[in-house]
């Protein structure tokens, strides 16, 4: 297949599930727009625009605590300057706890809501998620009263047309789901090529009609080149084996003649239970260059040579950092 049929393919829009909503098999995501950013304001604003004219990618995502707010701020500049929402596009937002104080309480949803309706300029949410319920217990995220209760009530209110769970212990995203409240979920850092713990948690959503996302699917910058300029993976220093793991795919893009974010990325991609991937961006050229890596043609035989590889699960997030109730 040439690169125009790849780009076609995997950049083609989905269902999100059974949303109704249409997205993009690539989304944008914006944890590192801030004010603090090397990218200058100016650069992030050109993003946005150009994603919101693209011809395919429909997705933006962003939160509350990104960036403190700022995030949503360029996101909503961008808006303003478009007019609006562009017809089709999706606005992908999250509700966070107060992240000096670490309050998680159903006021502080009903907080965050208002703030991000306002950074955003929009009057209600098309997709909204709670965000990190893993900061809370159990019983408190679930509460007659709680956080969840508050975002449902929203939801009936008009405030939310659809609510979400983005999170990171796999098996808490799939609790969380189990109760029904749920029509899309968004994993990070456990579904790529070094780590699989989100495996049966996109199995369960994707048979259940729930919208899929996968975001960081280049670990946070370990799988984005080699030899990498980090050896963190997701959030702290990567385990040896994983960086091991890391080496046979690198040797297994070079042999092939791809880079190896393009490798990773496909990754996702091409999975048919997640309908978006989230990659984090700042710029045109960035974007640019995401989607100049779908369009490496990957032959099958490489992707069998992906499959080969024998994975270390103990280095996987969840074994890391597993969900307690």
């Amino acid at each position: 297949m040439g690169a125009a049929g790849s780009v076609v393919t995997l950049l083609a829009r989905r269902p999100l599930g059974s949303t109704g909503l249409t997205v993009s098999s690539l989304g944008v995501g914006t944890a590192g727009w801030r004010a603090e950013s090397p990218v200058p304001l100016v650069e992030q604003l050109r993003l946005a625009d150009a994603v919101l004219r693209h011809p395919v990618v429909n997705v933006i995502d962003t939160s509350n605590n990104y960036g403190a707010g700022q995030s949503e701020r360029r996101v909503g500049l961008a808006l303003d300057e478009a007019g609006g929402v562009p017809e089709g596009f999706v606005i992908s937002a999250k509700a966070d706890r107060d992240m000096r104080t670490g309050e998680f309480t159903a006021e502080r949803m009903r907080r965050s809501l208002e703030e991000s309706l306002a950074r955003l300029g929009l009057d209600r949410f098309p997709l909204l998620f709670l965000h990190d319920p893993e900061n809370i217990s159990w019983a408190d995220a679930t509460a007659p009263h709680g956080p969840l209760a508050a975002l449902v009530e929203a939801r009936e209110r008009g405030l939310i047309e659809r609510l979400g769970v983005s999170g990171g212990p796999t098996r808490m995203l799939r609790e969380f789901l189990e109760l029904g409240e749920f029509v899309a979920v968004m994993t990070h850092n456990r579904w790529t090529l070094v780590d699989r713990s989100a495996d049966e948690l996109l199995s369960y959503a994707h048979e259940r009609g729930v919208g899929v996302f996968n975001a960081a699917p280049l670990g946070g910058g370990l799988l984005v080149e080699h030899p990498p300029r980090t050896t963190r993976y997701a959030y702290g220093e990567a385990h040896p084996a994983l960086l091991g793991a890391v080496e046979q795919f690198a040797r297994i893009a070079n042999d092939a003649g791809i880079a190896l974010a393009a490798l990773a990325l496909q990754f996702s991609m091409r999975d048919p239970r997640i309908d978006s991937t989230i990659l984090g961006l700042a710029s045109v050229e960035e974007l640019d260059t995401a989607t100049a890596r779908v369009a490496d043609a990957i032959p099958d035989d490489v992707w069998d040579a992906v499959e080969a590889v024998t994975l270390d699960a103990s280095t996987f997030q969840d074994s890391l950092i597993p969900w307690r109730r």
